[in-house]
């Protein structure tokens, strides 16, 4: 976005890198410099469009292109009223058709064509859908609310197991100078060998090691950060799947053919005698796909010596 300005000023971000630019509605980006000038009473003109805009309604431009920004702030503003869900809607072809609407409306709006009719249609929709429009933002407004609920019991959760293993750090390390005085001492004042006493030193702060290692589980929090209890508003569904008991690994068994005749020659067989003499060879393609000819000419053997050792009386007394 080096190469962008401000199309009033000419300003670029290659020479002011605190350049702010603005969009508004109309997809038409300024400056901020340029904003205050010419909105100074609070309203005004697009330069390049005409187009009445309010002061209020300017906001930093997020995408290098500014047709990016006006669509985004199209979608937004169309689907806070076309809010309705697939369940409010007796089959999916109906909830396509209402999908494929907005995105009518949406091209309509972002490219200049028959603004008037679309926002005859769009006011239209809300007078008619008044009671479906105002359910479904209440239902939204819960569901973020269950969001943003779970979402600060995740964040006081960690922040209290951050608190404390900085606490457990904070009390390992005070205990490694009481033990590292406590060996000076000994060394000092004990009439032990001194060998024998690092000995023992050095076990101990082995086990204090693998202790450390073995940190406590975190415990669960019960409140806010500003003391309010957790309530029973969330949604079951935005819930963690609850982890399932892991059962015993598979084992893999080999597949038993019963071909009722002599077994085929293996792989190296069919090459060393000469099997695959008639058979085509695979190409790199079918190579590549794992294929081989002595993977077809064994195949092919399989079928020719299967069912040769079947008599009608052998398969009654397997039916049997």
């Amino acid at each position: 976005m080096d190469d962008q300005a401000c199309p009033r000023c000419k300003t670029t971000k290659y020479r002011n890198p605190s350049l702010k630019l603005m969009v508004n509605v109309c997809g038409h980006t300024l400056c901020e410099s340029c904003v205050d000038l010419l909105f100074l009473k609070g309203s005004g003109a697009c330069p390049e469009c005409m187009v009445p805009l309010r002061r209020n309604n300017f906001r930093v431009q997020l995408f290098e292109d500014p047709m990016v920004e006006k669509e985004v702030d199209i979608r937004r503003r169309i689907l806070r009223d076309y809010n309705k869900r697939e369940e409010d809607f007796g089959s999916l072809e109906e909830y396509n058709d209402y999908l494929e609407e907005i995105e009518n409306i949406v091209f309509n709006l972002c490219n200049n064509i028959e603004i008037f009719e679309t926002n005859k249609r769009i006011e239209a929709y809300k007078r008619d859908n008044r009671e479906v429009i105002q359910r479904n933002k209440t239902r939204v407004g819960r569901d973020e609310y269950a969001l943003e609920e779970m979402l600060e019991l995740e964040r006081v959760q960690e922040e209290s197991r951050k608190k404390e293993l900085e606490e457990l750090e904070i009390e390992h390390k005070k205990k490694k100078a009481r033990d590292k005085q406590a060996l000076i001492e000994e060394l000092m004042y004990s009439g032990k060998d001194a060998a024998q006493i690092v000995n023992e030193f050095a076990e101990k702060a082995e086990k204090q090691r693998e202790e450390e290692k073995q940190l406590p589980p975190p415990k669960p929090a019960t409140e806010f950060s500003t003391g309010i209890k957790f309530g029973q508003t969330a949604d079951p569904s935005l819930l963690p799947v609850p982890k399932s008991e892991e059962g015993p690994l598979f084992v893999y068994e080999p597949f038993l053919v019963l071909t009722e005749g002599p077994a085929p020659p293996p792989p190296t067989e069919i090459e060393a005698k000469g099997y695959i003499a008639h058979i085509r060879g695979e190409t790199p393609q079918e190579n590549a796909g794992g294929f081989t000819s002595t993977i077809a000419c064994e195949r092919a053997l399989q079928e020719a010596l299967q069912g040769l050792y079947y008599t009608p009386t052998a398969g009654l007394s397997l039916a049997t």
